[in-house]
């Protein structure tokens, strides 16, 4: 059994991953201040979550591994830190473990759940193809023909343009991201809503489509686009434009997948 933990700017996800299938998930909002029980509170939640799927025996002794990708610092020691007091390997997923070619300037600078999401894309529905990343930041990054992360670009997210909206003018107020019935408001939250969420689509067909554009070869192949993050399981992701596959759990199942590849090296 692993345990699979993907820490967001905005959200953490620890699964309990078994026989490479994201079983038991549990969800907490990234905190800047953690604490050893916000680590383990989450995982004797999943243990338990997934005991009364298979009818008992989900103990911390049945964990082989910890599967960690992260791109909060403080949330990683934490996890480090539950990995040392469980005695189990812990693997970071980052640059140096994640097994995908990067053809880009500075490698290392890449985060390590764009590159994760793009390996776990690659895995599962091969190349070349684009993953759109709906999360505090909207990604939409490239891998080519051959197989490699060649690059994307990455957006402000539609909720944080909401909460800047309203945090940054003096009488907008802070509205839900639902799809609105028109593109012409007629008040100031439908106004918002249209906005943003329809202007988000927007962007993320503009990108997709310019991305596709480069990424297409000679023989005229299209790419897949995967979209992924944690908005991607809300109502208006599905009109997105041109995409093949919407996987809200691609990170997990990607930590998943690295493991099963690389193994679980002991990094303290």
């Amino acid at each position: 059994m692993l345990v699979a933990i993907d820490v967001g700017n905005t959200e953490v996800k620890l699964a309990i991953i078994r026989h490479g299938r994201v079983l038991a998930v549990r969800r907490a909002v990234t905190r800047s201040r953690v604490a050893a029980y916000d680590v383990d509170g989450l995982l004797a939640d999943a243990l338990g979550l997934d005991a009364a799927s298979v009818g008992g025996g989900s103990t911390v002794a049945a964990i082989e591994a910890v599967a960690l990708v992260s791109v909060v610092p403080r949330w990683t020691e934490a996890v480090r830190d539950l990995a040392r007091r469980m005695s189990r390997p812990l693997l970071m997923a980052g640059p140096g473990t994640i097994p995908i070619p990067v053809h880009v300037p500075h490698p290392e600078r890449v985060g390590a759940d764009r590159l994760l999401d793009a390996f776990a894309a690659l895995r599962l529905h091969g190349a070349p193809l684009i993953v759109v990343d709906l999360g505090t930041a909207t990604t939409v990054d490239a891998v080519d023909a051959s197989g490699a992360f060649v690059g994307g670009a990455i957006a402000a997210g539609l909720e944080l343009g909401l909460a800047a909206l309203a945090s940054g003018t003096a009488r907008l107020p802070r509205v839900p991201a639902a799809m609105p019935e028109r593109a012409i408001g007629r008040d100031t939250s439908e106004a918002l809503q249209s906005g943003a969420v329809l202007g988000h689509i927007g962007l993320v067909r503009e990108l997709t489509e310019r991305i596709a554009a480069e990424l297409t070869g000679d023989d005229g192949a299209r790419p897949q686009v995967v979209v992924t993050g944690g908005l991607s399981a809300a109502p208006w992701s599905s009109a997105l434009p041109g995409v093949d596959v919407i996987d809200p759990e691609l990170t997990l199942k990607g930590l998943a997948l690295l493991h099963a590849e690389v193994g679980a090296p002991v990094l303290r």
